[in-house]
């Protein structure tokens, strides 16, 4: 597939597209959340994206709702579909669902949403599904505690490009080595002349490791997974509560995430975590350690008398002695037992016994007051603790990484098929509060059994059923407020879903196929002349496409276009406009108070249904919902008139005769 083709991608979106491992396989298939890992791709981008590339491959033109009221209608079904997604990545994959002219796509829509209504949501699923999102690629990762050297200036600038994420350095000799070492916890040579070359410090030859990143970075690896942690984990939940079939062992991928923290660290490490304190807290425990020295020792100065003769005392001054000398020759045993409990202290507080050695040195036994730590000691026990955590920390780092490194794309697959899985639970909830089931499509027509508009200002469970079939062009009468507009939204609901391949509400209905929807929303009060004009010439050019062949079956909904001039002129131009119809293979349905008027007018015989106004109870119309065929319906005033004419003769009487 020739990514540029799709309509709306220019070439820094197709470039973009191009980074993705398989794009051509996510366009085919709608896959909103691949597509939404491309480079500057929002979800919405990437949905309309799908959409097109939807379009593209069934030779769709688009265009199906044609009208601004088609155009509500269409949104209003996503909304009452995607109402029922739990994730963000469903309602954006639900807008690729859309009423289409063609075949091939209705059917593949609806083979998936006649999959989607075999499943049985239930509250368990709903709940895992709310942590599960679309994977991201993480951040960029950063590494310094180790590096890559060669000679050659060639893999140093493929070292480059392959671990961006660490430094890379070119060297001589071992000697060049050596120094690497000195400032890294790592040196990776990738050079085979350096096999068997001894170097103090963690340097390991490894000539093909631009081959395998994840042992020189595993961060690289680790950094998806933790970026991804808790998605992945809630996908896990998902498969496991919806008995979906993995394409990964669960608790494998469970265990794997379950050793590492949000920053891609190994977690689980108890020698690990020890190294880490131990370096955390080295100041604050050598700072600790010194004061218990000196606060011994300053007790036992406290305790002590101590006698100098004269003449000793001289001695001591002529030769330069200070304190430490007096300490020395003293309190020698008081000072070595107060810097043995400094020691002591700092060895306990690291619990490292390993390290216990240099640990001790960190207090020297020549005597001070106050007791002070050797810095070159601390310095030389710090880097040793930091090499040794950082070793450690990247050794771990590359057996997790090391079972891991082959799983993101079955990471990946396992996220996306609870997504999936969110998108057909919606199809099924939407189907099941709605009891909606899929249309049969063809014929001729439109014929719905059992239909409730869910658009209505009700809830859905008052809302009366619809028995309605039209076939050609009909006028729809009926009393105000009797129903008639909830029914051609709900012709115009069931015409879109079922073009989007969606189940419809009703307990049961027939589509035809059409290639476009026209409906014409009520006008609020007369147009101007501009206006008027406009409105007509949409219709001349409807009528021309049709009679031409051009425009396709279509269907055509209206909604009191009387209101768009005098009643009269109305009448006339409404029922020219009908006749047009009526010599065409358009589905027709007018909603009109001028039916009489309009029938009086055409020179051929137009259907007629009304909804039927049983009466007048309690000064509240009681009324048949689904249309009759061939009957014109009362209006609102014949029935008050008639309801006079019966409690009452004279008047009222010859009053109801005009309406015979």
């Amino acid at each position: 597939m020739d990514i540029e083709t799709i309509p709306g991608v220019g070439e820094k979106t197709a470039a973009a597209l191009s980074e993705l491992d398989d794009p051509e396989r996510a366009l085919r298939d709608g896959d909103v959340a691949a597509l939404g890992r491309a480079p500057g791709i929002s979800d919405g981008r990437a949905a309309r994206i799908a959409r097109a590339a939807i379009r593209r491959e069934h030779g769709d033109p688009g265009g199906f709702a044609a009208t601004p009221r088609a155009q509500e209608i269409y949104r209003d079904a996503l909304d009452l579909v995607g109402d029922h997604a739990v994730t963000r990545y469903a309602e954006r994959r639900l807008e690729t669902f859309y009423p289409s002219p063609s075949r091939s796509r209705v059917e593949e829509a609806r083979e998936f949403a006649a999959r989607a209504m075999e499943r049985e949501p239930d509250d368990e699923i709903r709940g895992a599904l709310a942590g599960v999102e679309p994977l991201e690629a993480p951040p960029s990762v950063r590494v310094r505690d180790r590096c890559l050297a060669t000679t050659d200036a060639e893999t140093y600038a493929r070292a480059q490009e392959a671990l961006p994420e660490v430094s890379v350095e070119i060297v001589d000799d071992a000697r060049g080595l050596a120094d690497l070492a000195r400032g890294y916890a790592t040196v990776v040579a990738l050079d085979d002349a350096f096999t068997g070359v001894e170097v103090e410090g963690d340097v390991r030859v490894e000539p093909d490791a631009l081959e395998d990143p994840a042992t020189v970075v595993p961060e690289r690896t680790l950094a998806f997974f933790a970026h991804n942690r808790d998605r992945l984990r809630a996908a896990v939940e998902v498969h496991r509560v919806a008995d979906l079939d993995p394409p990964c062992d669960l608790d494998e991928l469970a265990d794997a995430l379950a050793r590492i923290d949000d920053d891609g660290n190994v977690a689980d490490d108890d020698r690990l975590r020890q190294l880490q304190t131990a370096v955390d807290d080295l100041d604050a425990a050598v700072s600790t350690a010194e004061s218990v020295a000196n606060d011994r020792l300053r007790e036992a100065i406290e305790e002590r008398d101590v006698t100098i003769e004269g003449a000793d005392l001289l001695s001591l001054v002529e030769q330069g002695a200070g304190v430490d000398s007096l300490l020395q020759r003293e309190l020698a045993d008081e000072y070595a037992e107060a810097v043995d409990d400094a020691r002591d202290h700092l060895v306990d507080a690291l619990g490292l016994d390993d390290y216990a050695d240099i640990a001790r040195r960190a207090f020297p036994d020549q005597p001070t007051f106050p007791v002070e730590r050797d810095e070159e000691v601390v310095s030389r026990l710090r880097e040793e603790l930091t090499t040794a955590r950082d070793r450690r920390a990247t050794r771990l780092k590359r057996e997790v990484a090391t079972d891991l490194a082959d799983a993101r794309a079955d990471a990946e697959a396992l996220a996306e098929a609870a997504l999936e899985l969110d998108v057909e639970l919606a199809i099924a909830r939407f189907a099941r509060e709605y009891d909606a089931t899929l249309p049969e499509i063809g014929g001729e027509g439109i014929a719905i059994e059992g239909g409730r508009s869910p658009l209505l200002d009700v809830a859905y469970e008052e809302v009366d059923p619809v028995d309605y079939e039209v076939e050609g062009v009909a006028l729809l009468t009926g009393v105000n407020s009797g129903g008639k507009t909830s029914v051609l939204d709900l012709v115009a609901l069931t015409v879109t879903l079922a073009h989007m391949g969606l189940p419809v509400p009703a307990d049961s209905a027939r589509v035809e196929h059409v290639e476009e929807l026209h409906y014409h929303a009520k006008t609020q009060g007369t147009l101007d002349a501009g206006a008027f004009e406009s409105t007509l010439r949409e219709f001349g050019s409807l009528v021309d496409d049709i009679r031409s062949g051009d425009g396709g079956d279509v269907v055509v909904l209206v909604d009191e276009l009387e209101s768009i001039t005098e009643p009269g002129a109305s009448a006339k131009i409404m029922a020219g406009i009908l006749e047009a119809f009526d010599a065409t293979d358009a589905t027709a349905v007018f909603v009109t108070h001028l039916a009489r008027e309009i029938q009086d007018a055409a020179r051929t015989e137009l259907a007629v249904d009304g909804i039927e106004a049983e009466g007048l109870v309690d000064g509240e119309l009681k009324v048949d919902r689904s249309p009759v065929k061939d009957v014109l319906a009362r209006s609102t005033p014949e029935l008050i008139v008639e309801k006079l004419a019966d409690e009452r003769d004279g008047f009222y009487v010859e009053l109801l005769e005009k309406f015979e």
